[in-house]
C-alpha cells in the first residue's frame, strides 16, 4: 500500500469527518494520530515525529493558522496539508505562504484525493518513502488532476467565486520588505483580472517578484493565480529546508513553472516576467516567457526597456526556454514590470499605485515597481 508506515497527524474538530478520513488512511497502510483541536495538535506534534500533518483551518480555540505557525517553529521540515471550506480561501493563501505544502477544500468527494495529496507533499518535501510509495508516485502527476479540474469547473461556472478567490490572492498596493518595497497598479475591465502579481522574500538576502498574464482571459485566470502561488510556495518551502535554490534562479524557475502548467492539464498559457534581486549585491536576474509584458529600468522619470527577446508563453506547446538577462541595480534605479500601453507607463511615472482596481475607461493591465530602501 502506498502509505504503509507513514506517520500522520490529523487535526480536525469534526469527529465524524476525522474518523472517516483516519479509517481510510489507516486502510491505506498509514499510522494516524488524531487531534480534535489546535492545542491537542501542538501537544502531539511536540511529543512525536510525524511524516506529515493534515489540519483543518477552521477550529475553535487555537486556530489552524496559529497552530501551523507554531509547528513551523518546532520543526519546519514536516510538510502540512490544510483543509478548508470554500469561504476561507484567504486563510488558505496565508497557510501556503507560511509553509503548507497543499490544500484541499470541503466537501472532499473522493478520499483518494487525500492520499494523492499526501504523496505529493512528501515528495516535494524530500521525505523518504518506502518502495511501495515510490512506485505509486510514478503513476500520478504532481498535482491531483481531478481536484484541479473540479475546482476549475467551479470557478468557470461561478464568476463571483472566481472574483472572490482572486481578490484574496492580491496583496496591498504597497508591500514593504526589510530592504525594499514593491508598489503596483493593475486595472481590470471584468470581474476577474487576467493579470497577477506576487512577491516574497527568499531567505534573508533574496527578493523575488513576478507579473503574469493568463490566456484565455476568463474565469480560469483566477485558477491560474492559485496555481502560480501554489507552485511558488512549494519551492519556497524547499528553499527554507535547504533542499532547493530553484526559486532564486529565474531560468530554472520558469522551466519548472512551465512543466507544472503543462502537467496540470488545464490549457492555461502564461506570459510572465520573473525577477530575483540579491539584496546583498543588488544583482538582478530576470527571466521572461511570452511577449505580452515589458521589463524596465527606471531612473527618475525615464523608463528604459530591457532587451529581452520574445519567447513562447508558459504552458504552450512551442515553449523551449525563457529569455534571460542579469545586471546590477544601481542606487537610483528601480526595476519595473508592466504592460506596454502608454497610459499605464504614464501612471507608473506619476507614481500612481492603487493596487487592483476595476476601471472601465482604461485598458486592462498595469505595472509593478521594486525599489530598494
Amino acid at each position: 500500500m502506498a502509505l504503509t508506515d507513514v506517520e500522520i497527524l490529523f487535526v480536525e474538530d469534526d469527529p465524524i469527518f476525522r474518523h472517516v478520513v483516519a479509517d481510510f488512511l489507516q486502510g491505506q497502510g498509514a499510522r494516524v494520530q488524531q487531534a480534535c483541536n489546535g492545542d491537542e495538535g501542538i501537544a502531539l506534534f511536540s511529543d512525536a515525529i510525524f511524516d506529515i500533518v493534515i489540519a483543518d483551518l477552521s477550529m475553535p480555540g487555537l486556530h489552524g493558522l496559529s497552530m501551523l505557525k507554531q509547528m513551523q517553529d518546532i520543526n519546519p521540515a514536516i510538510p502540512a496539508i490544510v483543509i478548508s471550506g470554500n469561504d476561507v480561501m484567504s486563510d488558505v493563501v496565508e497557510a501556503l505562504r507560511i509553509g503548507a505544502s497543499d490544500y484541499l477544500t470541503k466537501p472532499i468527494a473522493d478520499l483518494f484525493i487525500i492520499e494523492q495529496a499526501i504523496i505529493q507533499a512528501m515528495m516535494s518535501a524530500a521525505t523518504p518513502m518506502n518502495v511501495s510509495g515510490q512506485s505509486h508516485l510514478q503513476e500520478m502527476n504532481e498535482l491531483s488532476y481531478q481536484e484541479l479540474t473540479d475546482n476549475l469547473c467551479l470557478l468557470e461556472q461561478n464568476a463571483q467565486a472566481a472574483k472572490s478567490v482572486q481578490q484574496q490572492l492580491f496583496p496591498a498596493s504597497h508591500i514593504y520588505y526589510p530592504k525594499a518595497e514593491i508598489n503596483y497598479s493593475l486595472f481590470k475591465n471584468n470581474d476577474v483580472s487576467a493579470y497577477f502579481i506576487d512577491s516574497t522574500m527568499v531567505g534573508e538576502h533574496h527578493l523575488v517578484m513576478y507579473m503574469a498574464h493568463f490566456s484565455p482571459e476568463d474565469n480560469s485566470a483566477a485558477f491560474g493565480c492559485v496555481l502560480l502561488r501554489s507552485f511558488i510556495n512549494q519551492k519556497l518551502k524547499l528553499f527554507r529546508n535547504g533542499l532547493s535554490n530553484t526559486l532564486i534562479e529565474p531560468n530554472n524557475m520558469l522551466s519548472y513553472l512551465h512543466q507544472r502548467m503543462v502537467k496540470s492539464g488545464l490549457h492555461i498559457n502564461t506570459d510572465i516576467i520573473y525577477v530575483c534581486l540579491d539584496l546583498s549585491s543588488y544583482q538582478l536576474s530576470i527571466g521572461q516567457s511570452g511577449k505580452g509584458l515589458r521589463c524596465y529600468l527606471r531612473n527618475g522619470n525615464e523608463l528604459t526597456p530591457l532587451a529581452l527577446p520574445e519567447s513562447a508563453p508558459l504552458g504552450s506547446s512551442g515553449w523551449d526556454k525563457p529569455s534571460m538577462q542579469t545586471r546590477t541595480l544601481l542606487r537610483d534605479e528601480q526595476i519595473c514590470i508592466g504592460t506596454h500601453f502608454y497610459e499605464h507607463k504614464q501612471q507608473l511615472l506619476e507614481n500612481r499605485f492603487t493596487g487592483l482596481v476595476y476601471q472601465s475607461d482604461i485598458k486592462a493591465g498595469g505595472f509593478m515597481q521594486l525599489a530598494c530602501r
